[in-house]
């Protein structure tokens, strides 16, 4: 039985703010996108949103929510790695680590290849 002394159970970690959350969400796209000028783009042929939408993601004034978070993440090998930290989970993380090594690697052997 629980005491009736509070109305919620103690929580031991601290919260994330929708302020905080658009800013990593918008610090993961633009490792995502580096200084590309298309990264609005990009964002809206992956989610379905407008330009604005993406834009508001980019900057950090707005966040995904639900269903664009998880095609943002289907995508973006950053925002499904600051998703992991964020939740704290910082061993699934690595995953997304290492396929953005790989397409590195891809992309570089790609180039090396065309040099050659």
């Amino acid at each position: 039985m629980f005491s009736k002394k509070g109305n919620s159970f103690p929580v031991g970690r601290d919260t994330l703010t929708d302020t905080e959350f658009a800013q990593v969400i918008s610090s993961a796209l633009k490792v995502e996108f580096g200084s590309t000028r298309n990264s609005a783009k990009m964002i809206m042929q992956w989610t379905g949103v407008s330009q604005r939408t993406a834009k508001n993601w980019l900057s950090g004034a707005n966040s995904p929510s639900g269903v664009h978070l998880i095609l943002l993440a289907r995508e973006s090998n950053a925002v499904l790695k600051a998703m992991m930290l964020m939740a704290e989970r910082p061993e699934m993380s690595l995953g997304a680590s290492l396929f953005s090594l790989r397409r590195l690697l891809t992309e570089t052997m790609a180039a090396l290849d065309q040099v050659i």
